[in-house]
């Protein structure tokens, strides 16, 4: 079978390219713009990759090697509209068109996969990471999805023989309520996407239908009492208060030790292995790609775009230099600046100086007012404002980087955008080459 990926350079599309290659299926496609993903791609054997997502283009495609099956992801409806180019080539060639969603759940019902499903407002991709390390240090065979580079694993990864599909269970555009788990981790749930989720109450709602569709439940006490759920014998209710989360685990950051506990308990459940093991296992946990990675000494980048997922990325940061913390922020979407307004506020209070380049922008509300650096800075409270400072990706931001690291701060660069954003543009002029 001859499948075809639009947008192969996202983090959802190109590990399932991946898995697909691996598990035997003839695999191409497309993407609007190049990035180190497909490079990354490229490099694992997913060589047919096209950049731009043109009519005549998957023409081509389909004149050498006929398309069995077009898989999109949710971003190219939203940007391209409710037809692309390339859907309309493929619907006037009746080609068959769906989600990954789709796919995945044909691939895991060919290879009698059952999920492992990591789903939640924050946490989810170091957590599916955790997932993974646990299973290798285990000697389990496992096959995964993860959205982010990693050390010890590829990003996607197609075992035979394996029982266990661990993915990351993303809610943007309700991916998740495709999938019935055998087992569901729910990292934290608080409210995003307002796009797809005009209110908490109808997020809360695609959660609680997640849910029901799942065999078995870990899940922290505090999202019981937020969905106002009565967890049932299939529920493991985890104390974030727990003391032993401190005392066993002694990886860097709180939100680092609250998922590798979320994972411990969970394979615990599921395996009968000794909570002691594992947990000694996730304290050797190497971390996953722009989840507070090290770009070069000082330097760091972190995916957080969400209010919670950026307090977490700086309580890291202020856990490991204090004071001496320097942000670099790219908001990710301008939809989302509107939404977290009111969070913005006084987010960047205790960092020692914040540097705001323009948003990455993707799938946006084009109603909305453009907010610029200068915007952003004057929605900030006065102690944010008083060391804010508007920038673009530029020498002279790179030079005050530079400054900075010298003078013994730690810059954390925080991107959540792809090809063009602020992560790739300091792996350029930082990282190792």
């Amino acid at each position: 079978m001859h499948i075809f990926f639009s947008g192969i350079g996202g983090t959802g599309i190109g590990p399932l390219s991946l898995i697909a290659h691996q598990a035997g299926f003839d695999v191409c496609g497309s993407d609007k713009q190049h990035s180190n993903y497909i490079d990354y791609l490229r490099a694992h054997g997913v060589t047919d990759i096209h950049i731009g997502q043109s009519y005549d283009q998957i023409a081509e495609v389909h004149a050498k090697t006929p398309i069995d099956w077009f898989v999109y992801s949710s971003a190219i409806a939203k940007e391209q509209g409710a037809k692309s180019e390339e859907m309309r080539f493929c619907e006037e060639h009746n080609i068959k068109m769906s989600r990954r969603d789709e796919l995945l759940n044909e691939i895991m019902q060919q290879k009698n996969l059952k999920l492992i499903a990591i789903a939640g407002t924050h946490g989810k991709t170091t957590t599916t990471a955790m997932t993974v390390w646990l299973f290798k240090q285990l000697g389990i065979p496992e096959s995964h999805s993860v959205a982010a580079k990693m050390s010890f694993a590829e990003m996607g990864q197609y075992t035979p023989g394996s029982e266990y599909f661990i993915y990351e269970a993303d809610e943007y555009d309700k991916n998740f309520l495709a999938y019935h788990p055998e087992v569901a981790l729910i990292t934290g749930i608080d409210w995003d996407h307002p796009d797809v989720f005009p209110t908490r109450l109808s997020y809360n709602e695609a959660f609680h239908q997640f849910l029901g569709q799942s065999k078995h439940i870990t899940i922290w006490d505090t999202d019981v009492a937020r969905l106002e759920v009565t967890p049932a014998q299939n529920y493991t209710v985890i104390q974030e208060q727990d003391p032993a989360i401190a005392e066993q685990l002694h990886l860097p950051g709180l939100v680092n030790r609250l998922n590798a506990w979320l994972v411990a308990n969970s394979i615990h459940e599921l395996t009968g292995k000794p909570l002691e093991e594992l947990v000694n296992h996730l304290n050797d946990f190497p971390g996953v790609g722009r989840r507070f990675e090290t770009i070069a000494p000082n330097i760091i980048s972190d995916y957080a775009h969400t209010p919670p997922k950026i307090r977490g990325a700086l309580q890291t940061a202020h856990e490991a230099a204090g004071e001496n913390v320097v942000v670099v922020y790219e908001g990710l979407h301008n939809t989302r600046q509107h939404f977290i307004k009111d969070e913005l506020v006084h987010l960047f209070d205790d960092v020692k100086k914040l540097y705001i380049v323009p948003s990455y922008l993707a799938r946006e509300d084009k109603s909305l007012k453009h907010l610029l650096p200068a915007n952003l800075k004057e929605l900030m409270s006065d102690v944010a404002q008083a060391h804010a400072e508007p920038a673009e990706l530029n020498d002279a931001l790179a030079n005050h980087i530079r400054t900075h690291v010298a003078a013994g701060d730690l810059v954390v660069c925080i991107s959540a955008g792809g090809g063009g954003s602020l992560d790739e543009w300091v792996r350029q002029k930082f990282g190792s080459h």
